[in-house]
């Protein structure tokens, strides 16, 4: 009997981590302390093993790498480092998943269906690394069908191919044809607004204020930092709105239909110098905030998105959280969730090296 390699967010939980990837611990954790995540189910790095060994995508990538010179940090050569990374993605995208491994996660689609009470749901297919590596995999938005969830699977493994990637393991003289990590597949929430909360100030690591930072549309926008969000300072104790940052918005990240792709799409004049969130919003925002920091014991860095369709405070929704990492460290004694060495040791690998000219 094969391992179970695949769960439903309230099975898993942080202790996890190394199961099925930090980002769908965290989720688990969260849906099973009561807060409001989209429904969504985890894939286990063993399956990302499985894929890669059984489809023959290992054997096929270690072949090609044989005829590769590395040469991590000779940044002259990083035309070479994409050319094999658009070579080995090629080969683990051609790859067909194993027929039970397929059928799986087409039952776990099916059973989301049902869940949600609607057919085709779109869906994110997120990668979820055992350590920490923030936006170094990519996540594929508004996935819908079994047979895109399958490929778009597929298409977040292949990412670990991606050209930063495999510059960071040779760098850290790790193998280059393998680097195991979780994925979640998540419900898409028709999001009104979205964006960043923290549980302090940023700016001068205030841990009596939330700071809440959003704009209409995903929160792909502010996360990559494509626009200039709107930015409320709340008071964490009255849960009073003490400061407000209208940005002009011009763009927002939204799905387009005919094209069946997410875009950047103009926003109507009226819209663009119009808070994104409510006051009654914000408040709810910053008492989750609060009660994340809580449960977890630490300040906490989340990611939220507010549904067009639903009734408030119902629309308000996590979807991801993680332990606040500037501040955080410069508190007296250990806090729950601070970097490990390995997870310091990529973060510095995955740097570009200045080279002098």
């Amino acid at each position: 009997m094969a391992e179970k390699w695949i769960y439903w967010l309230e099975e898993v939980c942080q202790e996890h981590n190394n199961l099925v990837g930090k980002k769908c611990a965290n989720l688990g954790e969260l849906t099973k302390a009561g807060f409001r995540v989209p429904p969504g189910y985890a894939l286990s790095v063993d399956a990302y093993a499985r894929f890669m060994n059984e489809s023959g995508a290992r054997e096929d990538v270690l072949k090609y790498l044989s005829t590769f010179s590395a040469d991590p940090d000779n940044l002259s050569h990083t035309v070479r480092y994409d050319e094999a990374s658009k070579i080995i993605r090629g080969i683990v995208e051609s790859k067909k998943m194993p027929s039970d491994m397929e059928k799986t996660i087409r039952e776990y689609y099916e059973g989301l269906c049902t869940r949600t009470k609607c057919d085709d749901t779109p869906v994110a297919t997120r990668s979820a690394g055992p350590v920490s590596h923030p936006g170094q995999y990519e996540t594929y938005l508004h996935v819908k069908g079994k047979d895109d969830v399958v490929q778009n699977v597929i298409r977040v493994w292949a990412s670990t191919f991606n050209t930063r990637s495999i510059i960071a393991r040779a760098r850290l003289g790790l193998p280059m044809e393998y680097d195991p990590i979780g994925c979640a597949v998540l419900t898409m929430v028709d999001a009104k607004a979205a964006g960043v909360m923290f549980s302090l100030n940023p700016t001068d690591g205030d841990m009596t204020k939330v700071v809440i930072e959003g704009n209409w549309g995903l929160g792909e926008a502010v996360v990559s930092g494509s626009i200039n969000p709107d930015r409320f300072l709340v008071d964490k104790i009255l849960l009073q709105v003490e400061e407000r940052v209208i940005s002009r918005k011009t763009m927002e990240f939204v799905y387009n239909e005919k094209k069946r792709e997410m875009e950047y799409k103009d926003l109507p004049a009226e819209l663009q110098d119009v808070p994104c969130l409510e006051d009654k919003e914000i408040i709810e925002l910053a008492k989750v905030s609060k009660k994340i920091e809580g449960y977890f014991g630490c300040p906490q860095d989340s990611e939220w998105v507010i549904s067009k369709s639903l009734p408030f405070p119902e629309n308000v929704f996590l979807v991801q959280t993680r332990p606040e990492t500037v501040w955080s460290k410069k508190q007296k004694g250990p806090l729950l969730g601070q970097k490990s060495g390995l997870e310091m040791l990529i973060e510095r690998a995955i740097t570009p090296t200045k080279v002098k000219m």
